[in-house]
């Protein structure tokens, strides 16, 4: 078992280990203690990891998808890998496509795509192309830390007021305030809506769970900023850990409420592939007098395992605990007047146009 002061443990990365990828055959090594001792007497303690940005050049920004249970068809993402480093983020397991591993490499070895917005441009100025809300941050956070220096999102969020193209933006931080010029001349055109993820409102427990994000004030004070200037914003209670953050549901509700949000939601917690074994880890380290407890509850909502990969099953558990979280969240948001607590956002295609390439306006 280990603790924050074992020799292997990152302060503040979220995975407690590399937490290789089986699947993909990727190699495998453990360091023991002896040897350890004998390079730190050659080399020194080992160097603290940083975070690394490799620039990549991908052929086509715009990744579309058929799932029957997710609200868009379309979305872009970025980044890959994240830096806010959510010890439960499903997208972890994506990072062994790279050969890394879906523990600290996918929080310290992050990918970017400066042409994301020169590759979307290209898209929406095709002949054939119909308009449907692109999903920002579906994957990794379009916000995190590295935005501030590339700026990609905003230089995609540009590209989609021009071409008058509806925007969804899924986040974890305050940052998307920095973009408040653009979200609120899309938003008096019904071109944005913005949801921000707020997992519990102790700001201790957010430090252990995802290390790298804005604290919980700062986002619940980013609801109320973009409400002020008209964007339509929802937000999103995610994911419920049994025994860990559901205690905060009711509060979060309350908070949010007296800001002005009309939309709230809540997703339990997922484990696909790597990102058990990585959260068991975790919860080893920071809270292992209710691990057992923690693991049984999720475990019972999702049918014995620890992750549902079914379609529709996936995004609702089932069970008596289940039923529980679902009545307390109805509770809670007909005390605060939120009604049912679905998103309805009306987002307008209607005023697409292709945008312009090259300088030269089109002409067909």
């Amino acid at each position: 078992m280990r603790s924050p002061d074992h020799p292997d443990f990152e302060r503040g990365r979220g995975a407690a280990s590399g937490g290789v990828s089986t699947r993909f055959g990727l190699a495998t090594r453990e360091l023991d203690g002896d040897w350890r001792e004998h390079m730190e007497s050659l080399d020194g303690p080992p160097v603290k990891l940083r975070t690394t940005v490799t620039e990549e050049r991908p052929q086509t920004i715009l990744t579309f998808n058929k799932s029957p249970d997710v609200p868009f068809d379309r979305s872009i993402n970025a980044y890959r890998g994240c830096e806010h480093g959510c010890i439960y983020c499903f997208a972890r397991p994506t990072h062994a496509y790279h050969d890394l591993s879906p523990g600290l490499d996918f929080e310290t070895q992050l990918f970017a795509k400066p042409n994301a917005a020169e590759l979307l441009r290209e898209t929406l100025a095709k002949r054939k192309y119909k308009p449907q809300p692109i999903a920002l941050g579906t994957n990794t956070d379009p916000y995190q830390p590295i935005e501030k220096r590339y700026r990609i999102t905003r230089e995609i969020l540009e590209v989609c007021l021009e071409a008058r193209h509806p925007v969804t933006i899924t986040t974890k931080s305050d940052r998307v305030t920095r973009d408040a010029d653009l979200l609120e001349e899309m938003a008096s055109r019904s071109l944005v809506a913005v949801a921000i993820s707020v997992t519990t409102l102790d700001p201790v427990l957010s430090s252990k769970l995802e290390p790298r994000c804005p604290t919980p004030a700062k986002r619940v004070a980013a609801l109320g900023k973009l409400i002020e200037i008209g964007v339509p914003v929802h937000c999103s209670i995610s994911p419920i850990i049994p025994a860990i953050t559901d205690e905060f549901m009711e509060s979060i509700i309350e908070r949010v409420a007296a800001l002005g949000v009309k939309s709230v939601g809540w997703i339990p917690l997922r484990l696909p592939h790597e990102v058990s074994p990585l959260f068991r880890e975790w919860l080893d380290v920071h809270y292992p007098e209710r691990a057992g407890k923690v693991m049984s509850i999720v475990r019972s909502i999702r049918n014995g395992r620890d992750n549902d990969p079914d379609f529709f099953t996936r995004m609702k558990p089932s069970g008596v605990w289940a039923d529980l979280l679902r009545t307390r969240f109805r509770v809670a948001c007909k005390r605060a007047g939120i009604g049912n607590g679905k998103a309805q956002f009306d987002l307008d295609c209607s005023q697409f146009r292709p945008p312009e390439l090259g300088g030269q306006l089109r002409l067909f």
